[in-house]
């Protein structure tokens, strides 16, 4: 008897889980973003929301949230109500700061479902034009040249910018000294405004600047050339193997979303990805689509959290 109350209560909840899916939104839905303004991670999450706010005829709330490289908002999201009106939009610090950070307000494996890596902005690194420069070799012949003297700007201590930056200093073993800035935004303009020679950033804040001619294109971690900027070769085109790398753009929600609703924002994503519209306004800011299924971001998630943390413990990095 106590078995068939159990199965029944389960099926009671089941069908009323679906029942809120079918619903769902009813009223405005929180998107955090764990960033400032003005970055990938912002641009894509405004993109998103306006599509969501447009498909389901409820207002997608950007709240950006940011600092500490992005753990205040994923621990206010971590935290959220388990109903699918808190989103969380996260880039690769997502999987980076588990081993970065001493301590950190969330599980990457427990405090989320994974929805979707909906897009991810390849890495690029780049140069002010007054540097005599054009490729990544010719990188390191100047360091060799003149040890010391090159300094490369980065988003931010273990952003995947960052990361790139130093695993491609461990693989050439030449002098090259990062700065991490507060932001993309500040790393590339400190490159534009020639104060820091070198860069290593995130594609769709600095694409704009490259194909105005402010910045020159050395290289793109993605595996393939990208759209935005088919001049620019691949990290392995350009002789470094294994070091792909990008930053991925992804929406979660709290662990405990019941699995209908779930499906319900995937579904609509996967929607998104399919307009014609999307993809050409996504493609021209220097993202490249992905549309991952939840259990494939799942396995992302596992993988890059090892991946990174092998990079930052060889390398010594921990975040202040």
């Amino acid at each position: 008897m106590k078995a068939i109350k159990t199965l029944a209560a389960a099926l009671l909840a089941a069908l009323c889980s679906a029942a809120a899916a079918q619903d769902f939104p009813t009223r405005p839905v929180r998107m955090i973003v764990p960033f400032a303004p003005g970055g990938p991670t912002d641009v894509a999450g405004r993109v998103i929301a306006q599509k969501l706010s447009e498909a389901w005829k409820q207002q997608v709330v950007v709240d950006n949230r940011a600092g500490a490289g992005g753990n205040i908002g994923m621990g206010l999201a971590a935290n959220a109500s388990p109903d699918g009106y808190t989103l969380l939009m996260v880039s690769s610090s997502f999987v980076v700061n588990p081993s970065l950070y001493a301590k950190i307000p969330y599980d990457p494996f427990t405090s989320f479902i994974p929805v979707s890596n909906v897009v991810a902005s390849p890495n690029v690194f780049v140069a002010h034009p007054s540097v005599p420069v054009k490729t990544l070799q010719d990188v390191v012949a100047l360091a060799q040249k003149d040890p010391k003297k090159l300094s490369i700007a980065t988003p931010g201590v273990g952003t995947t910018p960052d990361l790139s930056a130093e695993l491609f200093r461990m693989t050439t073993k030449i002098d090259l000294v990062r700065v991490p800035f507060g932001g993309a935004g500040p790393a590339v303009a400190s490159v534009v405004g020639n104060q820091v020679p070198l860069g290593c950033v995130a594609m769709p804040p600095a694409t704009p600047h490259i194909q105005g001619g402010r910045l020159r294109a050395l290289a793109v971690t993605s595996a393939k050339r990208v759209a935005a900027l088919p001049d620019a070769p691949t990290i392995v085109e350009a002789g470094f193997k294994g070091q792909e790398a990008d930053t991925l753009q992804g929406l979660l929600v709290p662990a405990g979303t019941p699995r209908p609703v779930v499906a319900k924002i995937y579904g609509e994503v996967a929607r998104m990805v399919a307009q014609p519209e999307f993809r050409e306004r996504m493609t021209a800011l220097g993202f490249e689509i992905v549309a991952s299924k939840p259990e494939q971001f799942a396995a992302q998630v596992k993988e890059e959290v090892e991946k990174w943390g092998k990079v930052i413990r060889a390398a010594g990095i921990k975040a202040e």
